[in-house]
């Protein structure tokens, strides 16, 4: 323990005379960790983002969605299969349900003239079973439904035709059709990107059929529920079973998740954008400590005369060694606690991270997975890096300190 005190006392005081050197090798050592550690943590989030755009078409994990059909193509009795479900929904005690109607659409009075609109009937579940996030205002609520003026959340698409009146001043949608009437519009929906220009209407499915005795034919609601991931595969059976027990002849269902992780090729993508990142960061630190061995070699090679004067006053070969060791080994674990330090404080400030991942919701927290690697990455090269100059040091003596 005194020998190995010893040496790192050495290689520390070697650290402070040849700080130039140092200071060289371990700027290249600090931006390789520091890379290597923030390709991991933008892996993590970059997975995070994923997992939440996949949440805002199939739902969230786990998701199970139940969708009724005739099976000789006729219409399906939508008011008796709203009120089966509902009944063995509250046996089952479902924390999240909601029903939810897509491919209809509603006729806007717009500037331009009346223009039909994709519509949504969706109950209000929906925004947290999808991560639905809005752009201003706020979502719907189950007290929309006795407004006189019922509730509708429309897309910044449609927002911007409607000349982007501030929700403060209770903008108004008119609707001609069925479901004639004003509308109060108290949320707006951002796009999804620079290709999303689709306007829509999301409004209460209660609230649409308080104006409207039935559905659009061909339509009917696809209802969604949100159960732990470790429950779904004993739910969807059981689920199925007992529905199917009430409905009437001619009628059946089908029960499927609709989340990304019951899809094996979301998950195949996952794994296969971790690989690609890992590579990356391997190539990374690969480049770093090839950086690193040359400077150490070309600097042990004008150490030869200090080494065989060492040796000539008594150290031995294993002293060497391990002081050369350590003093790589010191300064590239210093380095990589500083690279690390940099990104984690980087990627902390939630600013950065929603420029990068716009439209992300649930910021992790930064991953520890990543510092580790980046520590332990800083280590090993070091260890590698000192090693090889360890050998030459060595070999290094008295004789050689006299000719050199």
């Amino acid at each position: 323990m005194t020998a190995l005190f010893g040496a790192l006392s050495d290689a520390w005081a070697e650290i402070r005379v040849h700080k130039l050197r140092v200071l060289l090798s371990l700027i290249g050592i600090a931006v390789s960790v520091a890379a290597l550690t923030a390709v991991v943590a933008f892996s993590e989030f970059q997975q995070q983002y994923q997992a939440e755009q996949s949440d805002r078409w199939g739902g969230r994990v786990a998701t199970i969605a139940v969708s009724p059909y005739s099976e000789d193509g006729g219409a399906v009795d939508v008011d008796a299969f709203d009120a089966h479900f509902q009944q063995v929904g509250e046996r089952f005690g479902f924390s999240h349900s909601a029903r939810n109607v897509q491919g209809m659409t509603l006729p806007v009075q717009l500037p331009d003239g009346v223009t039909e609109i994709p519509a949504r009937l969706v109950d209000p579940a929906f925004a947290q079973i999808h991560r639905e996030s809005l752009l201003e205002g706020r979502w719907l609520r189950d007290s929309d439904v006795e407004a006189l003026a019922p509730a509708v959340v429309i897309s910044e698409p449609l927002w911007d035709r409607l000349g982007r009146v501030p929700l403060s001043q209770h903008p108004l949608l008119t609707v001609s059709g069925p479901a004639a009437g004003t509308y109060q519009i108290v949320g707006v929906t951002p796009k999804q990107g620079v290709w999303d220009e689709e306007p829509r209407v999301d409004l209460l499915y209660d609230a649409y059929r308080a104006r409207v005795d039935s559905l659009p034919e061909g339509l009917a609601p696809t209802y969604e529920v949100w159960v732990g991931e470790e429950q779904a595969a004993e739910i969807g059976p059981v689920l199925a079973m007992d529905l199917r027990a009430g409905l009437a002849d001619g009628q059946d269902l089908s029960v499927t998740r609709t989340d990304w992780a019951s899809m094996s090729g979301a998950q195949d993508a996952m794994r296969t954008f971790e690989l690609i990142t890992g590579g990356i960061a391997v190539l990374i630190l690969a480049l770093g400590a090839l950086s690193l061995i040359n400077i150490q070699l070309v600097a042990m090679r004008q150490r030869v005369r200090e080494i065989g004067v060492r040796r000539a006053f008594g150290a031995t070969g294993a002293r060497v060694f391990t002081t050369v060791l350590l003093e790589s080994l010191v300064a590239t674990t210093v380095a990589g606690i500083i690279g690390i330090a940099v990104v984690v404080a980087l990627l902390r400030s939630e600013w950065i991270v929603t420029s990068m991942f716009q439209g992300i919701q649930d910021i992790p927290p930064f991953p520890m997975r990543a510092a580790l690697t980046g520590l332990v990455a800083s280590v090993v090269v070091g260890a590698v890096a000192g090693f090889i100059p360890a050998l030459v040091a060595l070999r290094v003596k008295v004789i050689d300190a006299i000719r050199f």
